[in-house]
């Protein structure tokens, strides 16, 4: 089971770049672990600090204004390079539960949705819009209203988004692979039983 994402109401962090790939986003040498939680603090490692570890004062995460923000405004082609899922387990763990852009890459998008997140594409124009209200007053709001499918910005702007029904039933349910799987568990429950008594043999226990 994943989260259920029906709207937030959170501040815009805007990250004025486009082609940022899932690298940049999270550096390799974090894949090593299957845990989901402790990948925030990888997030865009090389662009957050410095060479001595320190927080780059001016990079959109490190300025307070942005802090606590669960919505991130990107430039096209986010999530391009490789597949690895811990991009978007990096961006949950640091506390987004969408991102905005032009366009992502498709498995990026696909591992996404598979964790709960929502990543919501804009006409280019539209994201750009964002992004400089954003900057130009940090610490606005931004809205995103899944069942309604629109994002509304900092001025009051209202931006309508696409998504697949069937997806979006997903996500506000708050139902994964798995989760959906087990809605299903009574007729695969019955299935089961009908299947043993047509072909017991199946079912022996030949370790025992």
């Amino acid at each position: 089971m994943i989260g259920k994402f029906l709207e937030l109401n959170t501040v815009g962090v805007p990250l004025d770049r486009g082609n940022i790939d899932t690298d940049a986003i999270i550096p390799a040498r974090y894949l090593k672990t299957l845990k989901r939680t402790g990948l925030g603090v990888g997030l865009f490692m090389a662009w957050r600090y410095d060479e001595g570890g320190a927080e780059r004062p001016d990079f959109p995460l490190n300025r307070p204004e942005f802090r606590g923000g669960e919505v991130l405004v990107a430039g096209e082609n986010f999530g391009c390079g490789s597949s690895r899922e811990h991009a978007v387990w990096a961006l949950m763990d640091f506390g987004f539960r969408a991102v905005i852009a032009p366009s992502f890459s498709d498995i990026f998008h696909n591992n996404c949705l598979k964790n709960g997140m929502l990543p919501v594409t804009l006409p280019a124009a539209e994201v750009r819009s964002l992004i400089d209200a954003l900057l130009a007053a940090p610490g606005g709001k931004v809205r995103v209203d899944l069942p309604a499918q629109t994002v509304t910005g900092p001025n009051g702007d209202v931006h309508r988004f696409a998504i697949d029904p069937f997806t979006k039933k997903c996500l506000i349910e708050g139902l994964d692979e798995i989760g959906l799987t087990l809605t299903s568990a009574a007729e695969i429950d019955r299935y089961e039983r009908e299947r043993k008594k047509k072909t017991p043999w199946l079912f022996l226990d030949l370790a025992g």
